[in-house]
């Protein structure tokens, strides 16, 4: 599997983002917990709450759908669930985070399917073959007609990666008052573009993240979703920019 490397992160004054763990964790070497620093310092500073020990799947959930579906769970995945499955406003705003208990394998193309799109368009999963790895590579599936064995595309190449992505989009639709869109041409040159890599990583052009001044900025090249931190910041991204 190929991609091309994360932009290099530019500056995004007063993003209230952890730009630091989200590099290390997009990184060339893996950093699995930067990811969950990232999504730990996210919650604290744009959801309604910071994580508490109460918000995420046991042990023994994870050990029940392993053993139910007679497979490994990956170290990503079972850490993701421990820490903030639980939490529906930072994982299920728009698609879901399957709970343990639902997690399933698609048998005919030998995948284990972890998200599904609200409307069941769209599902992301893991190979069977990759679930021996601590992180390993994200697919996705659209649902379209005359599905074949091959339907799975690449969508990032690290699961971490994949919820760090999964905690941000859902972000976009957390609250209608605090969400808009723009133009991807219009979005201003202040907003450096996070280090995230472009995905999905399967095709060209693809999604790229923006952030500045308590804006994020998804660029889905043909729309652009925003989010802001508050009110506040949404008003001076309408009065500046114009832009939703």
């Amino acid at each position: 599997m190929t991609q091309e490397p994360p932009a290099p992160a530019r500056t995004a004054p007063n993003s209230a983002l952890d730009l630091d763990a989200l590099t290390a964790a997009v990184g060339e070497r893996p950093d699995r917990p930067a990811a969950w620093r990232f999504v730990r310092t996210f919650a604290r500073d744009w959801s309604a709450r910071p994580l508490t020990g109460a918000d995420g799947r046991t042990p023994a959930e994870l050990d029940a759908a392993r053993d139910r579906l007679g497979l490994p769970l990956p170290a990503a995945l079972r850490e993701a669930h421990q820490l903030f499955g639980m939490r529906g406003d930072l994982t299920s705003n728009q698609d879901t985070l399957l709970a343990p208990q639902d997690l399933y394998l698609d048998g005919d193309r030998g995948v284990l399917v972890f998200r599904v799109e609200n409307q069941s368009c769209a599902y992301w999963g893991i190979r069977v073959t990759d679930l021996g790895q601590d992180d390993p590579p994200v697919v996705c599936r659209l649902d379209v007609p005359g599905p074949t064995a091959d339907d799975w595309t690449d969508w990032l190449d690290r699961l971490s990666v994949a919820f760090v992505e999964l905690v941000l989009s859902e972000a976009l639709c957390a609250d209608d008052d605090l969400m808009g869109w723009t133009d991807p041409a219009d979005i201003p040159p202040e907003f450096g573009r996070l280090p995230l890599p472009e995905y999905p990583i399967s095709q060209r052009p693809g999604s790229r993240w923006y952030a500045h001044d308590e804006i994020i900025i998804r660029d889905d090249h043909g729309t652009a979703l925003l989010r802001a931190r508050t009110e506040a910041a949404l008003d001076r991204f309408d009065g500046e920019y114009d832009g939703i």
